[in-house]
């Protein structure tokens, strides 16, 4: 059945995502929570732009399969289940496989810092 939305789904922008990406905000950092947490919804070749966090991300897969990356290293593959941990101010970028859609959990404790677009080959490799 899937994850299903507990608030309106939101087209990721252009900006920050290539691909069919929405974007499910779940909890926002402030008084009652020391972090942000959103759902995102990954079609297959979907994935964000390089960025990093400040504080970093946990990204926890619920569905699906994906990729993820951190600049200069190897691409990694993620399937439901597993956690990945990107360290506060690592480069990096996280997507769904070409083959299939994912559904991540991501948790962050301060704002975005978004750079370019992954490339195709970036992402083929």
């Amino acid at each position: 059945m899937g994850l299903q939305p507990r608030g309106p789904l939101n087209k990721g922008p252009s900006e920050w995502f290539m691909g069919d990406v929405s974007l499910e905000f779940l909890l926002e950092k402030g008084d009652q929570s020391p972090v942000n947490i959103a759902a995102v919804h990954f079609g297959p070749c979907g994935r964000t732009a390089w960025h990093s966090h400040e504080g970093g991300q946990i990204l926890y897969v619920t569905e699906g399969e994906g990729l993820v990356q951190a600049r200069g290293e190897e691409v990694v593959a993620l399937h439901a289940g597993d956690v990945h941990v990107t360290a506060d101010g690592t480069q990096h970028w996280h997507g769904a496989t070409a083959e299939h859609a994912m559904v991540h959990l991501s948790i962050t404790q301060g704002l975005a810092t978004w750079g370019e677009h992954v490339t195709d080959p970036e992402y083929g490799r």
